[in-house]
């Protein structure tokens, strides 16, 4: 028997799986929709505390984030520890990635649209 987790942008919540991380309650932006669920959004969950995990700084017990893909219910789920997570949102609220950030035309080839 499989574990479903759930899929929320802040607005709703859903039913959602993806099958290399049964069971976790995912996030994406508030600015994708739920119904129908637009498959166009990073996600994140709270991941369970690592255990064995293969980096010798990740010791047993270290509170971790899951990042995957909504696009695909099989998509590869990497795991950060918070700490990880934390300087890499803290880069994206001092602006260091805004170069990746799409163009207008590049949003509006994608079909990308606001949702307030």
């Amino acid at each position: 028997m499989s574990v479903v987790g759930t899929i929320s942008n802040g607005c709703g919540i859903k039913a959602y799986q993806n099958l290399n991380a049964p069971g976790l309650d995912w996030l994406k932006s508030s600015r994708t929709d739920l119904d129908p669920i637009l498959k166009d959004c990073v996600i994140v969950a709270e991941a369970p505390d690592a255990e064995g995990h293969p980096h010798d700084g990740i010791p047993d017990g270290t509170r971790m984030v899951a990042l995957s893909d909504d696009k695909d219910p099989a998509a590869p789920v990497l795991y950060f520890s918070r700490a990880e997570f934390t300087k890499f949102l803290d880069g994206v609220v001092d602006g260091e990635f805004d170069h990746l950030r799409a163009t207008g035309a590049e949003m509006e080839r994608a079909g990308v649209t606001a949702v307030p």
